[in-house]
């Protein structure tokens, strides 16, 4: 809730608002050691059972019903322009430890992301998504 009374006050308010909503972003952050960017669009629903090292750049637009897990990082890859977005659907089940990194990566509606995965690219609707990981010991 204090999130959403700062990022209002950050996207719509004057000068003095957004001071005031830099410094409830930032309390929240210490407090809650999470990170979401002022500017987000994020949809109703959203749930973050484990709210520790996640990140949300601030142009990034989530659907409802999303759940985030822990040291989740959903960012930009170079650019701070507003015409770049993440965008995630509705029913999103994101992995703990995903990163989410790029300009203008889509994620579709009813996705299950696995733990540990790295997107980059489109991810359609009605799919699961994982990273495949190797495991290899390296003899020197």
């Amino acid at each position: 809730m204090w999130w959403r009374l700062a990022n209002e006050m950050y996207i719509s308010g004057n000068k003095k608002q957004r001071k005031c909503a830099i410094k409830i972003k930032n309390a929240l952050m210490a407090k809650y050691g999470c990170d979401i960017g002022l500017g987000a669009q994020i949809g109703k629903g959203l749930v973050l059972p484990h709210h520790s090292g996640v990140v949300i750049h601030g142009n990034v637009k989530i659907g409802e019903n999303v759940i985030i897990r822990q040291n989740t990082t959903i960012g930009e890859k170079e650019s701070d322009s507003r015409e770049n977005y993440i965008v995630i659907g509705d029913n999103v089940d994101v992995g703990a430890h995903t990163c989410i990194i790029g300009l203008n990566v889509k994620i579709g509606s009813n996705v299950k992301i696995g733990a540990m995965s790295f997107i980059m690219e489109e991810v359609p609707d009605n799919c699961t998504y994982v990273t495949r990981k190797e495991s290899r010991v390296i003899m020197r």
